[in-house]
C-alpha cells in the first residue's frame, strides 16, 4: 500500500512532459535544493541524483520518514506554521520547488512570500499548479457539475484554484516574477473530470478548442525576486507566446494528418470499391459466356431434332432413286 497518494516514479525519459520532469528540467543540477511537500522523496531522489542537494519540508510524517534517507535535511510540520528562515537560514538555497502545493494551501500566499529570504543571490522558486480553466472544468460547470476528485484538477484537498491570469498576480503579490512559464497539457475530454463529448453542444466544443489555455492541464515555471535586475520580462513573454503557439501548430499538424488519414481511408475505400467492382464484372462477363454457351447448345440441339424427320425423309427418297 502506498504511503501516499501523491507518491509517483519521476521518468525523465519515458514521460518528459510531465510536471515532475519540467519542474526538474527547471532546477538544473548542482544547486542546493528545497523540495517543499517532498512527500515520500521521489523528486528528491532525481533532483540528487543530477548533483543537487535537496532538503526537504514534509506535513505527513510517515511519507516524510521514508524521504528522509534522500534528504539532506528535513523538517516535518504543518507548512503554514513553520518559520522557513528560522529552520534552514537566509540566503540558504539556490531554488525552492513548491510542487504541487500551494493550491493545497489555505492562504499560499504568506508561504510564498516567506520563500524570498530563502533564496542565496539570483536564486529562484520552481513552482507547479494546476489549472481550474481547463476545457474540461469549464464543460463540466456548463453542465452545473463540480465534483471533486481524489487527485488532478479538482483534488479534494485544493482549497485556491489558479488560472494564467491570476497566477501572475499571486507571483507579483508575493514579490516574485515568472521567468520561464512552461505547461503540461492534457486534450479536452480527457480528464479525470469525467465530461463527455456526448454531453456537450459540437459548436460550444469548437468554441472552446480556440481557446489558448482550453488544454493546460498545469503550469510549471520558474520566478525570480522580482528586483532583480536581470528579468526581462519581454523575452519572457514572448518565451510563453512562442511555447503557445508550438501548442497550436501542434494542432494543426494533427488535424491535417487527420485529413490525410481521412484521404486515405476515403481513396482505400474507392480502390476496394473499384477492386470489387472489377471481380463482380469479371464474374459478370464469365457467367454471361456461359450463359451464351448454353444456349449456342441448345439451339444446336433444337435444331438437329427439328431437321430428323426431314432428313429421314430426304434420305428415303434418295434410297428410291437409286
Amino acid at each position: 500500500m502506498a504511503v501516499s497518494k501523491y507518491d509517483v516514479e519521476v521518468d525523465l525519459a519515458g514521460a518528459p512532459e510531465t510536471s515532475h520532469a519540467r519542474m526538474v528540467e527547471l532546477v538544473g543540477s548542482n544547486k542546493r535544493v528545497l523540495d517543499v511537500g517532498c512527500s515520500t522523496g521521489y523528486l528528491a531522489r532525481v533532483l540528487t541524483a543530477l548533483g543537487n542537494t535537496v532538503s526537504g519540508v514534509e506535513y505527513d510524517a510517515a511519507a516524510a520518514k521514508e524521504a528522509e534517507p534522500d534528504l539532506d535535511r528535513l523538517v516535518v510540520g504543518d507548512l503554514e506554521a513553520l518559520d522557513l528562515v528560522e529552520a534552514f537560514g537566509e540566503g540558504a538555497f539556490d531554488v525552492v520547488v513548491f510542487g504541487d502545493v500551494l493550491e493545497h494551501l489555505r492562504d499560499p500566499l504568506p508561504v510564498l512570500r516567506g520563500a524570498r529570504p530563502l533564496l542565496s543571490p539570483g536564486g529562484s522558486v520552481v513552482i507547479s499548479v494546476p489549472n481550474i480553466a481547463h476545457g474540461d472544468v469549464r464543460l463540466a460547470l456548463l453542465k452545473g457539475r463540480f465534483r471533486y476528485t481524489k487527485l488532478g484538477l479538482l483534488d479534494e484537498t485544493h482549497t485556491r484554484f489558479f488560472t494564467r491570469e491570476n497566477l501572475d498576480s499571486f507571483l507579483h503579490d508575493a514579490g516574485f516574477v515568472a521567468v520561464d512559464v512552461r505547461r503540461t497539457y492534457a486534450p479536452l475530454f480527457s480528464t479525470e473530470v469525467g465530461i463527455r463529448a456526448d454531453e456537450v453542444d459540437p459548436a460550444v466544443v469548437e468554441q472552446l478548442r480556440a481557446e489558448p489555455e482550453a488544454e493546460t492541464y498545469q503550469f510549471v515555471l520558474r520566478a525570480v525576486r522580482d528586483d532583480a535586475v536581470h528579468v526581462d520580462i519581454g523575452l519572457t513573454d514572448r518565451a510563453e507566446r512562442l511555447d503557445l503557439r508550438v501548442r497550436e501548430l501542434a494542432h494543426e499538424v494533427e488535424q491535417a494528418r487527420g485529413f490525410v488519414d481521412a484521404a486515405a481511408a476515403e481513396r482505400d475505400e474507392a480502390a476496394d470499391r473499384a477492386a470489387r467492382a472489377e471481380r463482380d464484372a469479371a464474374t459478370a462477363r464469365a457467367e454471361t459466356e456461359r450463359l451464351r454457351t448454353e444456349l449456342r447448345t441448345v439451339y444446336q440441339t433444337r435444331v438437329m431434332r427439328a431437321s430428323r424427320i426431314p432428313r429421314a425423309l430426304y434420305g428415303a427418297m434418295r434410297a428410291r432413286q437409286r
